[in-house]
């Protein structure tokens, strides 16, 4: 891909992790507040993951970005803290993980500022954003660039990080793409009544699978971007395999870990072409009609 990565190095690798704790829960159904155990398997998150998490990555002295909900933050205020205060990114996920498909600018831009609020409360002005569910609209690139936003971590269609720009505001983000095959949600997240098909995978097949497609990244000068969830990952099989996964990312020759603040900034410095991404439409005559 002749990404242009610094100092001589060959790809790039970012280890980031959504604190998503209660709020993903409780955006899409507010009942979920009476389910007292549901609760607590969200709450694992910020109360054991986090902190778990935070020592492997001191161990592997390793940096990390993690994504917060502003409700994480209002919640968790002290957690927020520890993660800063060991020198790890905090960028912005929404106010409570709320549901993003379809929803009008005005809609997602009071999310943008709770959240931003939100964030501000515990000190951190983020420069980073991933959407909920990696749902973007057609127009969170230009709401992004109005608000300062120097990169996003939302959407699937590249292997290296590209230039984005809007539709109206003046501009640009550095977009850094994710892949639902590097998501924990998919191998572990299980809950009677609210997520997962009730197959939990091995962390061992999860480390195999995941360390086979950064070494394919490494070989072809991409970025590997990976996805954990605390609440997920956490857990300890669960750490003990990513600890190893990191490890062995790290023993790759030339790769670059780094936070996805770091990438952006690289990214910001060394790439010229902006990329508009325009919204694809069936024509009139090819879209599908209502029965009857």
């Amino acid at each position: 891909m002749n990404f242009p990565w610094p100092e001589g190095r060959s790809a790039a690798a970012a280890f980031t992790f959504d604190v998503d704790a209660e709020s993903c829960v409780l955006a899409h159904d507010p009942s979920a507040s009476s389910r007292m155990s549901l609760m607590s398997h969200q709450a694992y998150g910020p109360r054991v993951g986090v902190p778990r998490i935070l020592r492997l990555l001191r161990r592997q002295e390793v940096k990390a970005t993690f994504f917060v909900p502003g409700f994480t933050a209002d919640t968790y205020p002290d957690v927020v803290r520890a993660i800063v205060d060991d020198g790890h990114e905090v960028a912005h996920h929404g106010y409570l993980h709320e549901p993003m498909r379809g929803i009008d600018a005005a809609t997602e831009a009071e999310y943008l500022d709770r959240g931003l609020e939100a964030l501000q409360r515990v000190g951190v002005q983020p420069v980073g954003y991933r959407a909920p569910w990696w749902e973007m609209n057609w127009h969170t690139p230009d709401l992004l660039i109005e608000r300062g936003f120097r990169y996003d971590s939302s959407l699937l269609d590249g292997d290296t990080p590209y230039r984005l720009g809007g539709h109206g505001a003046a501009g640009d983000l550095v977009e850094i793409p994710v892949d639902w095959s590097l998501d924990d949600w998919e191998q572990y997240a299980f809950y009677p009544g609210w997520t997962g098909s009730g197959v939990i995978e091995s962390p061992k097949k999860v480390h195999e699978m995941w360390l086979l497609e950064a070494e394919a990244q490494h070989a072809e000068g991409g970025c590997f971007v990976l996805t954990n969830h605390p609440f997920i990952s956490g857990r300890p099989s669960r750490s003990a395999a990513l600890e190893r996964l990191i490890a062995d990312v790290r023993a790759l020759d030339g790769v670059w870990v780094a936070t996805l603040g770091e990438i952006a900034a690289h990214a910001a410095g060394v790439l010229t072409e902006v990329r508009h991404i325009e919204r694809v439409e069936v024509p009139e005559k090819y879209a599908p009609r209502p029965a009857g």
